[in-house]
């Protein structure tokens, strides 16, 4: 980079892309944020957003992942009140059958120090309020008292106030962006309506868009990215705290007393039509409800109020694809899973690679070049 300050564009409206938009405005660079719609109107608008750490991966995985939940702690101190970011635990039991995994995952968990307990049944009520007992499977389930979630779309709007104050500027409903290139290197952005931004560094957080962008470089990275359905109901009465991981669905709290809900089964029931476009059952829906009204305690009616369906992205392999992309000066991206425990580090991240023109040693075993 020059001594003058950076030009940087930022194409995406999640998580990754507004995170990263921030802390390169902070570090004082020029920034815009392009986003095809509005801000959190893709997987950020519907996700679990579960932070955690729990089960199994690779070390540098577990390690960017606690930095990222040490992140959000250090938030959470600057928003002592915020609703839409709590520390409450997390609740993880298994199907009752030869395959329940729940003693060799809590072996693995206290192996490597992340703050596990093994609950019985009758110990749950005890421990995290809100929970059918009755529904925990005869092996236990597992609290992990660190964990949280936070809802991204609150986040995404402290985010962009801040953004705001910095100086840095929002596009939105812009439509599809492409990255425009020459001679190896960023020269800018192409707005849909041919409007070129020019940049000396630009970061793709497109979410699920990603693998297309990059294959337009000529760069692959290999796409696992599943349709999934975010089910949120009314508000309802229940003393629920912690996010709920259970073998029918996962359960976390909102900051309106309703619930969101998903489930993997249910993303395997999403309707995939020829022509690219899906819907959902009504009676997928319906199953989500009664099996999240299953595991609470009182087993409350559960209202729907409404739902957010599309693609949620995931790299092949699990593991998340962060930094500059081999060969292609001032290209940087941010692809992964795990959006929301990942969501502030990532964007730290990547704004310091952008401004010192030197790769993170954290970000070691997550670039793109890793599939070349």
């Amino acid at each position: 980079m020059t001594s003058r300050q950076p030009e940087a564009v930022v194409i995406g409206g999640g998580i990754f892309g507004v995170s990263t938009a921030v802390h390169l405005a902070r570090e004082g660079a020029s920034v815009t944020l392009i986003t095809d719609g509005s801000p959190a109107n893709g997987a950020s608008g519907r996700s679990l957003s579960w932070l955690n750490s729990a089960g199994a991966r690779s070390e540098a995985y577990h390690r960017l992942r606690m930095i990222g939940i040490d992140r959000y702690r250090t938030l959470s101190a600057a928003y002592p009140g915020a609703t839409w970011l709590r520390f409450d635990g997390g609740l993880t039991w298994d199907a009752d059958e030869a395959a329940n995994g729940i003693a060799a995952t809590f072996a693995h968990e206290r192996a490597i120090g992340y703050d596990a307990r093994l609950l019985a049944a009758d110990e749950v009520a005890d421990v995290t309020p809100g929970i059918a007992s009755r529904a925990v499977t005869p092996q236990g389930a597992i609290f992990n008292p660190g964990e949280g979630w936070v809802d991204l779309p609150s986040l995404i709007a402290v985010l962009l106030r801040e953004l705001a104050l910095l100086g840095g500027r929002l596009m939105s409903e812009a439509g599809r962006a492409s990255v425009d290139l020459a001679a190896s290197r960023v020269r800018g952005v192409v707005l849909a309506d041919g409007t070129r931004l020019a940049a000396d560094a630009v970061v793709l957080a497109t979410g699920p868009a990603v693998p297309r962008m990059l294959a337009e470089a000529g760069h692959h990275v290999p796409d696992e990215t599943p349709i999934s359905v975010l089910v949120k109901t009314k508000p309802v009465a229940t003393g629920l705290r912690a996010v709920l991981n259970t073998p029918r669905v996962a359960v976390r709290p909102t900051p309106d007393g309703a619930l969101v809900l998903d489930s993997g089964w249910s993303e395997r029931e999403v309707v995939i039509h020829g022509d690219g476009d899906f819907e959902v059952r009504d009676s997928t829906i319906q199953g989500l409800l009664r099996e999240a009204s299953a595991v609470l305690a009182g087993h409350p009616a559960l209202e729907l109020d409404g739902y957010g369906m599309g693609p949620k992205p995931i790299p092949g392999g699990g593991e998340p694809v962060l930094g500059q992309i081999d060969g292609i000066a001032g290209y940087h991206v941010a692809f992964s899973h795990s959006g929301a425990t990942l969501g502030l580090i990532a964007g730290e991240l990547l704004a310091m690679e952008v401004m010192t023109g030197e790769p993170h040693p954290l970000l070691e075993g997550f670039r793109p070049n890793r599939f070349r």
